[in-house]
């Protein structure tokens, strides 16, 4: 009998131990800091380089790490022959130099949908700064359904990754492309006239924003804090990028330290709540030279900000001489859903909370001026202003939790960090709000030890008792 009981208080403790481990703030509590599918970023795993077995990571110069087990689809000629593209499902494709292709989507009457394209060309191209690539989405009678968005490879003329969004965007004030029915995919290259022929590689992610439970504001708010904050201070941390948007490294408010080779293109991902302001700078090493051999690369450094669909939010191209040079993102709104209708792009762009992708690219050119590097970068990301409940949507986002930060889409994630804590903001709500959860956790977690104990006191006394 002894025994017995004796196992059975094991099997409490190790009940009681299980629920413990389980609550959030625990070594066994799982919480991400974003929505993506990568490890959740903390101070002891951003230090380390990434495990990621991308090919495009900071130890090599491969152009584009495409999403792992992408399925292909084959862009057609015409619409007839258009392959279908389901919502949460990243695709890998590709486009030729001339010509159209097209997609197909099946969609309904209630939901917004998005479609991200990026097209990657190899990385031997010669390309030219107007040439780039074009999307839209259209309906079944070949109205297009919002403007199509055009990027180009720029003053750098630098094989890279572009990306272009396109959208069937439910609105009232709208009359096309609001019903159920099948809708098109259209990407192209555009004003090829001098680079080389021949197919680039492209990716597909479409995702489905449901609508709300119920009605809101159809304007953009009037007024925001425009001002911009000064970038963190404090020692660099170590991080490797990652090579794609699947793979971006996940990086918290702070200053992160990486090296950039010519014609490489680095992804990082940040976690921005519904009512956070982020900002973010980048900082260019001197050459080994300093400078000194007269080299002159226009566009030479471009960081662009993306948003939780891969939509361009706002880009700055750096010109660079062999000093160090800096970038600065422009002062962006606090993510609001009611962003959507502003004309800006850097406003509507700001229309959804989760992970915001960093991405930096360094010009091939740069290596024939000064030579293979690799190259300083030091990433200064700021995430300001308090997280605030989002909007209330009727359905699911596809896939899910894209719009979220944290395990129950509060800003958890965007914690001060390596911020310079004598500013006096110290990142915002983020860690605010993730103490609340691990609060709500703790609570959770201490009542089940209670309930547990309680149990066990009780049986005992009737042992005693012979009950």
């Amino acid at each position: 009998m002894g025994r017995r009981t004796a196992w059975w208080r094991m099997a409490v403790v190790g009940i009681v131990l299980g629920a413990v481990a389980g609550a959030p703030g625990s070594p066994g509590f799982a919480a991400s800091a974003s929505p993506s599918t990568s490890p959740p970023a903390s101070p002891s795993t951003l230090a380390s380089p990434s495990t990621s077995a991308s090919p495009s990571s900071s130890a090599t110069t491969s152009s584009y790490a495409f999403a792992e087990d992408a399925p292909s689809v084959t862009g057609a000629a015409d619409t007839a022959d258009a392959d279908i593209l389901e919502p949460g499902t990243t695709y890998r494709s590709s486009l030729p130099s001339d010509g159209k292709v097209y997609y197909r989507l099946q969609l309904d009457g209630t939901s917004t949908v998005y479609v991200a394209a990026t097209a990657v060309p190899p990385t031997d191209a010669a390309v030219t700064p107007t040439e780039g690539v074009r999307v839209s989405v259209q309906d079944a009678d070949g109205r297009s359904c919002s403007a199509a968005d055009t990027a180009s490879i720029g003053a750098g003329r630098s094989p890279r990754p572009l990306t272009v969004w396109g959208a069937r965007q439910l609105s009232p004030s709208r009359s096309l492309c609001q019903g159920a029915g099948t809708y098109y995919v259209v990407v192209e290259r555009v004003l090829r006239t001098e680079s080389s022929p021949g197919d680039w590689d492209l990716e597909l992610a479409p995702v489905l924003e449901p609508r709300l439970r119920k009605a809101g504001s159809t304007s953009a708010p009037e007024t925001w804090d425009s001002a911009t904050p000064s970038p963190p201070a404090g020692a660099a941390v170590r991080v490797r990028g990652g090579g794609g948007f699947d793979s971006a490294t996940a990086l918290e408010q702070g200053v992160w330290r990486d090296d950039v080779r010519p014609g490489q293109t680095l992804f990082y991902e940040v976690p921005v709540d519904w009512g956070q302001q982020v900002y973010a700078t980048a900082d260019l090493s001197s050459s080994s030279d300093g400078g000194t051999g007269g080299g002159f690369v226009p566009g030479g450094v471009n960081l662009a900000l993306y948003n939780p669909v891969r939509g361009l939010v706002d880009a700055t191209s750096i010109s660079y001489n062999g000093s160090q040079k800096s970038g600065a993102l422009a002062a962006l709104p606090p993510v609001g859903y009611d962003n959507r209708y502003a004309v800006s792009d850097r406003v509507n762009g700001m229309r959804f909370a989760g992970a915001y992708y960093l991405v930096v690219h360094l010009a091939a050119r740069v290596g024939e001026e000064f030579g293979d590097g690799p190259f300083g970068l030091v990433l200064r990301v700021r995430v300001t202003g308090e997280a605030t409940v989002g909007p209330a949507y009727a359905g699911q986002s596809v896939p899910s939790g894209i719009f979220q930060v944290g395990l129950l889409g509060r800003g958890s994630g965007a914690a001060a960090g390596q911020a310079d804590s004598s500013d006096g903001d110290g990142g915002g709500g983020g860690g605010d709000a993730g103490m609340k959860l691990v609060a709500v956790g703790g609570i959770g977690a201490g009542t089940v030890v209670l309930v547990v104990l309680g149990v066990w006191v009780g049986v005992g006394r009737r042992r005693a008792a012979g009950v």
